[in-house]
């Protein structure tokens, strides 16, 4: 690994890392603020939404510009988005955001994960960057270093989120975000990231050219597949990525769901290390299944019992396989991808990849909130399963994880089988 490669990796860390932040102290804000577990549900949607559309997009600049560009982009939007959301917080009365209905608070979480979301652009720019200065046989374990740095920014993000939301509150929150952008900023100004050129594929590339990307990715037999199986796991995901915090709240106070997300984020950089030190394997594809089957089962099990213990082995086994997904389908587009389409096809898989979830986000508040909660609390399930189970709230929640981890056990099952599988296995073994 190079120098470049290291000092990009340290302020990807610092922006992951302010990016983090403010998506979890945000959402830890709305639910105490609210006691709405719709407007969690939402707040995903939204975030979930906007990531899908703007991946496209975003792949685009990446291919478009230089990847130093890009990513200064990305802070730069971060930084203004911000600003203008601790201009609405310092001036707007506190009672306004503890109403649901409250325009100035949407407003307030919009702005607040745009911000967040414009470091989805040094996302894909970084993945491209892999392809330029790691030599083939390394970026497996260079993507297992990116799986590490978003892991140590994910567990210094998790474990500050809940202790300043609980000890200081938003204010500070936004003071330390807009610190730590303008520190990412000034730091990659100082980074020499040398690009001889920018490589297009054809004569004007200033559009975001969809059918071209699916053209590349035509070419590969099986890749579609591998797309939209990711794409079905984040259906799936949004669930978790929805109800996670209600169900932990429930069980611990805030500042202690922070410190235990602190201590749960060392998973991704476990993960991301062993990634980094071993490789994928001969093949990422099969390494990439594998982990899936085992990230289902623990879903159906994690929240068997209302144990924050049991819920923290089994987070902590689950993100630790995270890494390994993301190592394993980074690795396959780097190989199987022309470097002058990787930043579209990478936005592409991003956009087509996160499109389920915001429905999942939208609809899954209401499904928990009239279905499995109700179901687990004055329901049938009280005398079904309620004794050796539980009753309430959170155990609504829980069997509603069970039910997903089930749904996605079997779909990984299914897909291991399939004819897709097998061709995209043999293609990328001709690399």
């Amino acid at each position: 690994m190079t120098k470049l490669f290291y000092a990009v990796l340290a302020n990807s860390l610092v922006a992951s890392l302010t990016n983090t932040f403010v998506w979890f102290a945000v959402t830890f804000w709305v639910y105490l603020q609210t006691k709405s577990v719709l407007a969690t549900s939402i707040m995903a949607g939204v975030y979930l939404v906007t990531v899908a559309i703007s991946g496209f997009f975003l792949g685009s600049v990446v291919d478009r510009y230089k990847k130093k560009t890009a990513m200064m982009l990305s802070s730069i939007c971060s930084l203004v988005l911000y600003l203008l959301a601790y201009i609405i917080f310092v001036s707007t009365p506190p009672s306004v955001f503890t109403d649901t209905s409250s325009i100035i608070l949407w407003v307030f979480i919009i702005l607040a994960l745009l911000g967040a979301i414009a470091g989805n652009l040094r996302t894909i720019a970084l993945s491209t960057l892999v392809t330029i200065v790691i030599p083939e046989p390394k970026r497996d374990k260079a993507n297992g270093l990116v799986g590490t740095i978003n892991g140590v920014g994910f567990l210094v993000a998790s474990t500050f989120s809940g202790l300043v939301i609980g000890f200081l509150g938003v204010f500070w929150m936004l003071v330390f975000s807009i610190g730590l952008t303008i520190l990412a900023i000034v730091h990659l100004w100082t980074v020499p990231i040398s690009e001889q050129k920018i490589i297009h594929t054809e004569a004007h590339t200033n559009h975001i050219d969809i059918r071209g990307t699916i053209r590349v990715i035509h070419l590969v037999p099986g890749l579609f597949a591998l797309i939209f199986f990711n794409t079905f796991n984040n259906f799936l995901g949004g669930v978790f990525m929805s109800l996670m915090d209600a169900y932990g709240l429930s069980l611990v106070s805030v500042q202690v769901w922070g410190i235990l997300w602190g201590f749960l984020s060392l998973g991704f950089i476990v993960g991301g290390l062993v990634v980094a030190k071993k490789g994928l394997g001969k093949s990422p594809l099969r390494t990439l299944f594998l982990a899936n089957i085992v990230m289902w089962i623990i879903a159906i099990f994690f929240t068997i019992q209302a144990s924050i213990v049991l819920l923290t082995i089994g987070l902590f086994i689950y993100l630790c396989l995270i890494p390994v997904v993301e190592a394993s389908e980074q690795t396959i587009l780097q190989t199987v991808i022309p470097p002058e389409r990787q930043g579209r096809v990478f936005g592409f898989a991003q956009s087509i990849e996160q499109a389920a979830s915001p429905l999942t986000a939208f609809t899954i508040g209401p499904i928990a909130q009239f279905i499995f909660i109700p179901f687990m609390t004055t329901g049938a399930g009280v005398d079904l399963i309620g004794t050796w189970f539980g009753t309430g709230t959170d155990r609504g929640i829980a069997l509603l994880f069970i039910v997903t981890g089930l749904i996605g056990l079997i779909v990984t099952l299914m897909a291991m089988r399939s004819r897709a599988y097998r061709k995209l296995l043999a293609n990328y073994q001709k690399y």
